[in-house]
């Protein structure tokens, strides 16, 4: 999609600097991607403590749980 934007050059530099982008589209794709990862991060993070999980990770991770032999 073409799109006009008016956006600070000092701005944009910087942004191409800190992502380490060839060029101003992919610095602004670049942006654009991080800014859905951090909020659907804070959005996952929000949910903390509100569900009641139990989890048992040595299923989860394929153990089986050795009896004593006596």
């Amino acid at each position: 999609m073409r799109i006009t934007l008016d956006l600070p050059d000092k701005l944009l530099n910087k942004a191409m600097k800190v992502s380490r982008s060839r060029t101003r589209n992919e610095a602004i794709i670049t942006a654009l991607e991080e800014l859905i990862r951090n909020r659907k991060v804070a959005e996952l993070k929000s949910l903390k403590g509100k569900a009641d999980l139990v989890v048992d990770l040595d299923a989860v991770r394929g153990r089986h749980r050795l009896s004593k032999l006596t």
